[in-house]
């Protein structure tokens, strides 16, 4: 098997008129946490979907294990865990009945391990599907993921709408399996600190294109954040090579920019503008700058 638990090339998908992924080719290593970030209706669930063989490539491929989750479902899905974002669990069985029904399909289920995370997600054994909140409902998700020990975590926006408190159980969790185990997640959110915290490496999704993947500490340390003074007043920020995107207005702008510092740096000081500080951007800082500067360039074109 390669070093890549999952390898996709060239995958394309549209929904009549809609192109959902359009061309994206991202490798996940084994013992990686991968991120996948992107707006509402960029592309994520359709790219998890075709990980899973929930959908079949329109174009490219797909290989999970070094297989095709089409053509061999039980040789994929019986290695992944996988946690979808609407939580769906039969509603007419206790946690205790969810978690038998469940043990069957996985023969390397873990009694021991299924408890512990049990005790730590706090459900009771007699509750019924139908009570739980929805923040019960991700941590029975997660249980039931996480509890057959599989070799790969997919997960679909695992935090969303969950108190702080749920979020944290929900990354200890993945924290806690990845570091213990060496096992793979691939996981889609949102929340780009919670993002920043547990990835290894990070893809940015928009419109169905990768804008962006690498990993996660070379996206931090090639990008950075600049303050800077103009002698006169300007009444918009010049277009620079390297700067994705600018705020503020008269002679203080604050930039994002990404690479070709020097050059950048040159650029400023022709027309004499000082850099008064750099800063080191958050993830979230780079998504919206990525983000604006692909629609900019949308435009344009």
């Amino acid at each position: 098997m390669s070093e890549h638990v999952i390898e996709i090339s060239d995958l394309s998908r549209r929904f009549g008129k809609k192109q959902a992924l359009d061309n994206v080719s991202l490798s996940v290593p084994e013992g990686a946490v991968f991120g996948l970030v992107g707006e509402n209706g960029a592309g994520k669930t359709t790219l998890l979907k075709h990980v899973l063989g929930f959908l079949k490539p329109q174009q490219g491929t797909v290989r999970v294990f070094g297989l095709d989750p089409v053509a061999d479902p039980p040789g994929v899905l019986g290695r992944i865990g996988h946690l979808s974002e609407t939580r769906d669990l039969p509603t007419w069985m206790t946690i205790r009945e969810l978690f038998e029904f469940t043990r069957a399909f996985y023969p390397k289920w873990d009694p021991v391990y299924a408890e512990e995370l049990r005790m730590m997600f706090e459900l009771s054994l007699n509750q019924k599907v139908p009570t739980l909140s929805r923040g019960q409902l991700a941590r029975a998700g997660l249980l039931l993921a996480l509890a057959h020990r599989p070799p790969l975590l997919v997960l679909d926006e695992p935090s969303s709408g969950l108190d702080p408190v749920v979020r944290k159980d929900i990354l200890d969790a993945i924290i806690r399996t990845v570091v213990d185990e060496g096992r793979t997640v691939l996981f889609s959110s949102h929340l780009l600190d919670e993002v920043q915290r547990v990835s290894d490496r990070v893809a940015i999704l928009d419109q169905g294109k990768i804008l962006l993947t690498s990993p996660l500490d070379e996206v931090l340390v090639s990008h950075y954040q600049l303050t800077v003074s103009f002698q006169e007043p300007q009444p918009f920020f010049p277009e620079l090579e390297g700067a994705l995107t600018w705020s503020g207005s008269g002679r203080e702008w604050k930039i994002i920019c990404n690479g070709q510092k020097q050059e950048l740096e040159v650029a400023l000081q022709e027309l004499k503008a000082e850099i008064l500080e750099q800063a080191a951007p958050t993830l979230e800082e780079i998504f919206v700058a990525r983000m604006k500067s692909a629609a900019r360039s949308s435009f344009e074109e």
